[in-house]
């Protein structure tokens, strides 16, 4: 038997991230058009990406498989500007007001696959503990600089961090979510500047004792 060769191997690996990227864009496009991600079959997919039922089970689980594939990128994006937020910059709301509009900027350009993503992980398992671990991974984030501004003393020491984090992270998604589906865009920075001001204010720097 011929050995296989570093150069069949790359054009196999090239191929089937190549098979990938059109499955996860067909899954795009259907969401983006209006589709329910409930209605949408692996049928439906398989149609929009012009492959084959054996090629696109030897790359995914399921349907729930390409979805999480399709908000990894979106995911890492969201996390790596939480992890550029500095709240010692001197500027701490105004700069927050400027990341929450990035946020609901990304979120508009992809509402199609974050509504799909709320939407089955009230009922898929997989998806679920998907949205759980991103919203986790910002909520870790955000305690880490609580954390930071009381040991530096900018933040209040009676601040429970724990607690705080966790209110304004998964308060704060559902109130993104909750302001993208109402309004169609011309209250974002509105809307930013007071999400920023809360946070701000609120905990990282509210005054002791309140």
């Amino acid at each position: 038997m011929r050995p296989v060769t570093r150069r069949q191997t790359d054009h196999h690996a090239a191929r089937s991230a190549a098979t990938r990227a059109q499955v996860v864009s067909a899954l795009e496009r259907l969401l983006d058009s209006g589709e329910a991600f409930s209605e949408i079959s692996v049928q439906r997919i398989l149609e929009e990406a012009g492959v084959s039922r054996a090629t696109f089970y030897a790359h995914f689980h399921g349907k729930s498989d390409v979805l999480v594939r399709l908000t990894d990128e979106l995911r890492e994006s969201l996390l790596a500007l939480a992890r550029q937020w500095d709240p010692g910059a001197g500027d701490g709301a105004d700069r927050f007001a400027r990341f929450f509009e990035e946020v609901i900027s990304i979120h508009r350009a992809h509402q199609g696959v974050l509504t799909a993503v709320r939407e089955a992980a009230a009922y898929d398992s997989a998806i679920g503990d998907f949205y759980t671990a991103d919203l986790e991974g910002f909520d870790e984030t955000v305690l880490r600089t609580l954390l930071s501004e009381q040991a530096a003393g900018s933040a209040p020491a009676d601040l429970d961090a724990v607690a705080a984090s966790r209110i304004i992270v998964w308060g704060g998604a559902q109130a993104i979510a909750h302001h993208i589906r109402v309004d169609d865009g011309s209250g974002d920075t509105a809307f930013a500047r007071e999400l920023a001001q809360i946070w701000w204010h609120g905990a990282y720097r509210r005054p002791a004792g309140q």
